[in-house]
């Protein structure tokens, strides 16, 4: 038979190995741009198309509304204007509730849902989501613009700061998605947000107990222990005509939430039911006169539309940090909840939305908004929950809602200043209580370990130590087991599954086959500076276990195959160490084969000419063809012996 060359026998049929040329930088940097910003090829339809067109598609792709809007219908608008109406009497109490917990004029939180919704209709790729305030982004405004200026004590300068958060959350989002950046929001893994929501929730539950209570004293501290002590040191302060409302407000919400578990198709009363509360704490407080009994109400609420805050904006260097790090938290925390939330229901009806368009909507909706005296807004999981159930088909039924806020800041805002506090109080806990997630975390223990801890580390350290401490913890523990998994990536031994072709892990599959004189090695990772000692020390030690075994059977290790068809990239200090490894097996006499290594490893082996130290007729496309090859190469080898004799 003729030598190998190539990759393949003479007189056998191969597929040859591509040596060709490596590609060009600029070639191979644009390619892995591409793979890296745009992995959904959001351009592909644009190919093969007149400029017009092009031009329609890129403006249908950046605006969505041009999109929908020429295809809507009058039968399409008949759902959203119910789904509409429905989220714009839950977004009512939600606003004036979660502008409290922010600790701004509960006006504020009305106008965050008149004109965010508008820009999000606009500009957002999803259906169902439905705009608006959240507890968590407002709880962490809260305690992190706290440390610098006492709300209370300077409530104009707080809100002014709160706007300037509410900008640079948006500036943020605008700028990942801009430059498609949606990686980012990634390290905020699914077990990572499920603690820190139900650590928060904890919290602001815990803190709902002023306003349950009646409490005239509190603390500005958002850890678990800080809260329960300020409640015992100031439990004289307690009324019992304030706490007998709000569990009575606390139970009916809770009873509503239970009927839309047993019913769903009665998920309405669970969504009018923060309105029916609102509604009917007014009426009690404007004819109990509640204020006389110790019981708070909102206050003052003033007609019209959102004023411009342009002017409130600022930037003082004596209190930039605190929006910054507000703005630059909420803004992550805000995209991880908006983008999941949507993708979920999205992956409902059979649809996907794009992650970066979601960025940029959210961080328009946001910077507009900081101009129109709005606070930071995202897609809250409640509301866009009873959008979907309420029958939406478009981003009109945000439309709608804006429409009935402004009807409502025109007319109806003052009617809601007798609004009681134990009312907010209650309905922001009930909210909360839905977002401790006992289940997931359950499930979590039961099936990953490591994911439930990086879970408990978010719940702990938010709920006993602060908001921050506790994501970068649980983000940390995340980052740690993803550099475990880079730097020691798994490698396998294969075996020959009998009476096929195929080779698979003997770990897996222990009635795979040995290949005699040849040991067979899948690597599963890239392989660069982090984990290539690692490689190394693992791959010898393989080889050094293999003979073993095969002496004990009579037997030696001749070939050691590589698989690489997993290994995706290569770096120099990965290549050195294949040198490494190549001069330690052949002081053994053991030939290092190499098996289907992709386009940039190739590349990469070529350039820095690993491929001419160990001859092209060791590199192979298949490891069947490298196992013909190194039998081959044995028969070769025994003939020329044969012939010296």
């Amino acid at each position: 038979m003729a030598p190998v060359v190539g990759g393949g026998v003479a007189g056998e049929t191969f597929h040859k190995v591509n040596f060709a040329a490596p590609r060009s930088f600029a070639a191979a940097f644009k390619s892995d741009l591409k793979e890296t910003l745009f992995p959904d090829d959001p351009f592909h339809d644009f190919k093969g198309k007149p400029l017009p067109i092009k031009a329609k598609k890129a403006l249908q792709y950046f605006v969505p509304i041009f999109e929908w809007l020429p295809k809507y219908t009058r039968k399409l608008f008949m759902y959203d204007l119910l789904a509409g109406i429905t989220i714009a009497s839950l977004a009512i109490p939600q606003g004036i509730s979660y502008a409290k917990l922010a600790n701004i004029p509960p006006i504020i939180g009305l106008y965050s849902s008149f004109v965010p919704p508008l820009i999000y209709s606009v500009f957002g790729s999803s259906k169902h989501l439905a705009v608006g305030t959240v507890a968590a982004s407002s709880l962490i405004i809260a305690a992190t613009i706290e440390a610098k200026v006492n709300p209370i004590e300077n409530p104009q300068l707080y809100l002014n700061l709160v706007f300037t958060a509410t900008l640079i959350s948006g500036v943020t989002q605008l700028i990942l998605g801009v430059f498609r950046l949606g990686i980012l929001v990634d390290f905020l893994s699914h077990s990572t947000i499920t603690g820190f929501m139900g650590g928060t929730a904890t919290l602001i539950c815990l803190q709902q107990l002023k306003g349950i209570f009646g409490l005239k004293h509190f603390t500005t501290h958002t850890d678990m222990v800080s809260v329960i002590r300020v409640i015992l040191k100031n439990r004289k302060e307690i009324r019992w005509e304030s706490t007998v409302v709000g569990v009575v407000f606390l139970v009916f919400l809770q009873f509503t939430r239970f009927v839309k578990q047993k019913k769903p198709k009665l998920f309405w009363v669970s969504a009018i039911a923060p309105m029916v509360v609102v509604v009917t704490g007014c009426v009690f407080a404007y004819v109990a006169h509640v204020e006389k009994h110790g019981i708070a109400i909102v206050g003052d609420l003033k007609k019209g539309i959102n004023p411009s805050s342009l002017k409130n904006l600022d930037f003082d260097p004596k209190y930039l940090s605190a929006p910054i790090q507000a703005g630059l938290v909420t803004a992550m925390i805000a995209l991880a909840e908006g983008i999941a939330i949507g993708r979920s229901f999205a992956i409902m009806e059979n649809q996907q939305i794009d992650g970066n368009k979601e960025m940029i909507a959210f961080g328009l909706m946001n910077i507009i908004g900081s101009f129109t005296s709005c606070y930071l807004t995202t897609g809250p999981f409640s509301k866009t929950a009873v959008n979907y159930n309420a029958g939406c088909k478009t981003q009109m039924a945000n439309v709608v809602m804006s429409i009935c806020m402004m009807l409502t800041l025109f007319f109806l805002a003052p009617l809601f200043s007798y609004t009681p506090l134990v009312a907010l109080s209650a309905i922001i806990m009930s909210a909360m209580l839905g977002l401790i997630e006992y289940d997931k975390a359950y499930h979590l223990y039961k099936t990953d370990k490591f994911d439930f801890i990086i879970c408990m580390a978010a719940f702990f350290g938010v709920a006993f130590i602060s908001m921050d401490v506790g994501l970068m913890l649980s983000v940390g523990l995340a980052l740690l087991r993803a550099l475990l998994y880079v730097a020691r990536p798994a490698s396998s031994k294969l075996g020959n599954i009998p009476d096929t072709s195929v080779y698979r892990d003997m770990e897996q599959y222990p009635g795979a086959i040995d290949i005699p004189k040849t040991l067979i090695l899948q690597l599963g990772s890239p392989i660069y500076f982090a984990n290539s000692g690692y490689l190394r020390e693992r791959i010898l030690r393989w080889v050094r276990d293999e003979q073993a075994k095969k002496a004990s059977e009579g037997d030696d290790v001749e070939h050691v195959i590589l698989d690489f068809g997993g290994v995706t990239s290569i770096d120099i200090t990965g290549v050195e160490t294949l040198v490494e490894i190549r001069r330690s097996l052949e002081v053994k006499d053991i030939k290092v084969v190499i098996v289907n290594p992709r386009l940039e490893v190739m590349e990469k082996l070529i350039v820095t000419k690993f491929i001419d130290k160990i001859g092209k007729e060791r590199v192979f496309l298949s490891i069947e063809d490298a196992i013909e090859g190194c039998n081959f190469s044995l028969t070769h080898q025994k003939d020329c012996g044969s012939e010296e004799r």
